[in-house]
């Protein structure tokens, strides 16, 4: 087996490992590197981009490292195989997202706001206090939206790419992201490397994810040429260049409209418009999960096709 042919395995066997058993719910790999870079935070911290860069650098880089160590030490194809399949099973969320999308859409249809309020931190970090059911269903739709890419789309792309280093590295990046990365009076300017960085590796993922978004539109009922549209116009009003794509796509092939004042614990946000019709409620919220699912499905195929396809290794 080529190595080659071993990623591609490793990829669907990982994916297929988080589809029938989701996250590890015990010692989660990625709990884990959170507790170390806040323990490591607590060292680094300055208020300056310096001092975020090098929090940055040392995390990433360790774990890139160490990533690249495991991949070559493994023996043969088989091990790689392995590697991958438990890297990728490690860092993908996307089952979760959806099981705790349905979760939040049943517990909307139930009545029960307080539970729903309970759920929105596993999503997303609004102020679930603030919110009704419509703006629960919102923000639950939002995050499945933006998390999609993040969780799913964009592990499979850096894993098709660098095998376990870019699995590893790319969580890592994100993580520290969702950490430091966004502004408040602590982060504005430790987490700007975070941030940034996130930005830079999500950059074709997100679109890639935009694209899937589109082409799968009618398996939620949706038309392809709404969310192209709706991407086209409204993506880049965004805040974020990333989030933006995977956000628009999903409003336009949903037929909703998504984005206005945003509540975080942190400040408030007015966010741009992005699609046309109503705003989203629970059934919207449920096509959202069934498309989400259908993404992951087809970018995983596309990383294992791509890892198939590629003749030279960025990590030997």
């Amino acid at each position: 087996m080529r190595s080659g042919t071993a990623r591609a395995v490793g990829l669907v066997l990982g994916f297929a490992l988080d589809r029938a058993l989701g996250d590890p719910r015990r010692w989660h790999p990625v709990a884990g590197f959170g507790s170390a870079a806040a323990r490591l935070e607590a060292v680094t911290y300055r208020d300056s981009r310096a001092a975020g860069f090098v929090h940055e650098v040392v995390l990433v880089g360790g774990v890139v490292a160490a990533g690249g160590i495991v991949q070559r030490r493994m023996p043969g194809d088989s091990g790689t195989v392995l590697a991958v399949a438990l890297a990728t099973w490690a860092v993908l969320g996307g089952t979760t997202l959806a099981r705790t999308g349905r979760e939040m859409a049943d517990l909307l249809e139930a009545g029960d706001i307080e539970g729903a309020r309970r759920v929105l931190p596993s999503l997303c970090g609004r102020d679930p206090d603030l919110l009704d059911a419509d703006g629960l269903a919102r923000a639950a739709l939002e995050s499945i939206a933006e998390n999609t890419s993040d969780a799913a789309v964009a592990p499979l792309f850096w894993g098709a790419v660098a095998g376990v280093p870019g699995l590893l590295g790319y969580r890592a990046v994100n993580t520290l992201d969702a950490m430091v990365g966004y502004r408040s009076e602590r982060y504005t300017n430790f987490g700007w490397a975070a941030a940034r960085i996130d930005d830079l590796a999500n950059l074709i993922p997100a679109r890639l994810s935009g694209a899937l978004t589109a082409a799968l539109a009618p398996l939620a009922g949706g038309r392809p040429a709404a969310a192209v549209r709706a991407w086209c116009r409204d993506a880049a009003a965004h805040p974020s260049p990333n989030a933006g794509v995977a956000e628009s796509a999903m409003a336009g092939a949903l037929g909703i409209r998504l984005g206005g004042r945003t509540e975080y614990r942190h400040g408030t946000e007015m966010r741009p418009t992005l699609g046309d019709g109503p705003a989203p409620r629970t059934p919207e919220l449920r096509r959202a999960v069934r498309l989400s699912q259908a993404i992951q499905a087809a970018a995983a195929l596309a990383a294992a096709l791509g890892a198939y396809a590629r003749q030279r290794r960025v990590f030997p």
